[in-house]
């Protein structure tokens, strides 16, 4: 029986953000053994280089001193030895997102990706890791909240966890601290929410009940008959910052991080803004859970941590899932249709905004997520497409077009269960055997094909290969949800995001085309005055729209503006505003009871009440 890779890690310098890891290997490789730790962590696909987070590292073996020799960014080799070969590193951890590792006074987190070096050629037997409690007074009360299987732990509690392998390993991400903890079951499955941060009067019996409703939801979805889920257990880790907003998917967990004003407070009876997106990211990881934690890629079927991988179906896997993240909540009667709607025009007009959706098509974006997507700068808005957003309405006008060809006897919800039981239904038993599989690139369309019976190469060569906007208002008419533009074609516009930056207010991005840029206005640029007006900095949005409110639509401006130190001006000229501003509705006549009923409502949120296009 092969002897399980051990590590133990504890948070060695709480003000210094320092892990201190070791590792044991009984059986090194005889001709001297390699060790490497990932450049990127799946879900986001950017190469992060979390080895040049190792700030110290040495081997030995029974005693003896054994010299490692670094073989390139992130991989080590050791000399031959006999006996266990031990090494001990310390990572640096002061990067408080989703993605690598953070450590302070308040608590510690940290991804596998970030502290575990992999033993190459031993990546397939278990991992045992035990995680130990700092040694500061401070940490005193500190818990451990993971979704990695116990060995000789209690529950929260620190001591040795197992993974089956190297990629299980780094697939659940551990918080320690002082966390608020509530737990839940969904079809008798323990969910576990962890909050750690500073939220007063948190009102985690409402988060608890919502987020119940939307996981049992989404279980059923997958599997109607057995509401079965994919895990044994599920954690949502989330960290309380005064302002972000993100999450990573794993497994059996994810890391999120919230505004403190995202989560709701006791006896606040309606629902926010902020909750309700709070809530949509939740969905959104969790609907993960299937899409893209089992249901792959075949590029990420078994993935190259060391370099990039590419996929052209990112538009599918992060796409669809942030179709379907909003669609729970108001299946799972978190929010009503209007409500629903209301997110489908925000998306709508985010995507209509920027000109990169005319240049990059959603396949593409995907390709090019390592370089562009994560990788942004102030022009990204002219250049590139979301595959995020714009892949949610790709699925929007896909689910719209098969239920109206197929008079409502087939849905992408039919689509999204052939993918679970062709790909993602036994995908970790499959890859313990070596025999997993992911989606082929150039499988999905003839896959929806076969599901639906509908030819579709037009509506892909258009819409996902091409970079035609999708026709939403002509594909809702059949359903009772009409388009309206509240744009007011009388407000000035410059064409210009801003954000302030100190005292001043910056350019961050100018919208090719648009007043500023033919003025000859560029990204980075701060605006000193506007007609011999100071810009005011207080808000950099409200100080601009104040200043161009006193004009109207052709008026010429002389405008003063720094760029690095030298002041210069140009004169522009003001065009309509070009911030979109559709807005999606249920039709009148359907509001009032007439003939036309909303068909696609009714079957996409509460699909048991209605069949057919029409009632």
């Amino acid at each position: 029986m092969a002897h399980p890779i051990q590590y133990a890690i504890v948070p060695k310098d709480l003000a210094g953000h320092i892990f201190q890891v070791t590792l044991h290997v009984a059986t090194p490789d005889a001709e001297g053994q390699r060790f490497s730790l990932p450049a990127w962590i799946p879900g986001s696909y950017m190469v992060r280089e979390f080895a040049r987070n190792i700030i110290s590292i040495r081997a030995h073996s029974d005693g003896k001193k054994v010299a490692l020799k670094k073989l390139d960014k992130d991989s080590w080799q050791a000399a031959p030895c006999t006996g266990t070969l031990t090494l001990e590193y310390e990572v640096y951890a002061w990067d408080l997102s989703v993605r690598a590792a953070h450590l302070d006074q308040s608590h510690a987190f940290f991804n596998g990706t970030s502290v575990f070096l992999r033993v190459l050629g031993q990546e397939s037997v278990s991992h045992v890791v035990d995680i130990q409690k700092a040694d500061d007074e401070s940490c005193k009360a500190w818990r451990v909240a993971t979704s990695l299987p116990e060995l000789k732990a209690k529950r929260y509690g620190f001591g040795s966890y197992i993974a089956e392998n190297y990629d299980a390993l780094i697939d659940h991400p551990v918080e320690m601290g002082t966390f608020a903890l509530a737990s839940f079951e969904a079809f008798g499955v323990q969910h576990d929410f962890v909050v750690t941060g500073k939220a007063p009067n948190l009102d985690l019996p409402r988060i608890t009940a919502d987020l119940k409703k939307i996981c049992e939801t989404q279980i059923a979805f997958f599997e109607p008959r057995s509401k079965r889920a994919p895990m044994d257990r599920y954690v949502f880790m989330t960290m309380v910052v005064g302002e972000g907003y993100g999450g990573l998917e794993h497994r059996a967990s994810t890391a999120l991080v919230c505004s403190r004003n995202d989560l709701p407070v006791q006896h606040q009876a309606e629902m926010s803004d902020a909750y309700r997106n709070f809530l949509g990211l939740c969905s959104h990881e969790y609907f993960h859970t299937w899409n893209v934690k089992r249901i792959k890629p075949a590029a990420f079927a078994d993935y190259d941590l060391q370099k990039e991988n590419y996929t052209s179906l990112l538009w599918l896997f992060e796409g669809f899932t942030s179709y379907y993240d909003d669609l729970m909540l108001v299946r799972a009667n978190v929010i009503d249709e209007s409500a629903y709607l209301k997110l489908i025009s925000k998306t709508v007009n985010a995507v209509t905004r920027g000109s990169g959706r005319s240049k990059q098509s959603v396949a593409e974006s995907s390709f090019d997520a390592w370089t562009k997507y994560y990788r942004q700068d102030e022009n990204s808005p002219n250049a590139i497409v979301n595959y995020y957003t714009k892949g949610s309405l790709v699925a929007l006008g896909l689910d719209l077009t098969i239920r109206a060809e197929t008079g409502g006897k087939k849905s992408l919800d039919d689509v999204m269960r052939a993918l679970w039981v062709a790909y993602g239904r036994d995908f970790y038993q499959k890859a313990l055997s070596g025999k997993q599989q992911g989606l082929p690139e150039n499988q999905i369309e003839a896959l929806i094909e076969q599901v639906t019976g509908l030819k579709l190469k037009r509506f892909f060569d258009r819409y996902v290969r091409g970079t035609e906007d999708l026709p939403l208002d002509a594909l809702y008419a059949d359903f009772g949800v009409t388009l309206a533009d509240k744009r007011s074609a009388a407000k000035p516009g410059l064409g210009v995001r801003v954000v302030r930056d100190g005292n001043d207010v910056k350019l961050a991005n100018v919208h090719e085309g648009r007043a500023a840029h033919r003025a000859g206005l560029s990204a980075g640029d701060i605006l000193i005055a506007i007609n011999g007006l100071r810009v005011g900095p207080a808000d950099a949005a409200d100080g601009l729209n104040s200043a161009l409110a006193r004009y109207t639509v052709g008026t010429t401006l002389q405008i003063h503006a720094f760029r690095r130190d030298e002041l210069f001006t140009v004169d522009a000229r003001l065009q309509a505003d070009d911030v979109p501003a559709l807005q999606f509705a249920v039709a009148d006549e359907v509001k009032a009871g007439g003939k036309r009923k909303p068909a696609y409502a009714l079957q996409a949120y509460r699909p048991s009440l209605m069949k057919g296009r029409k009632a």
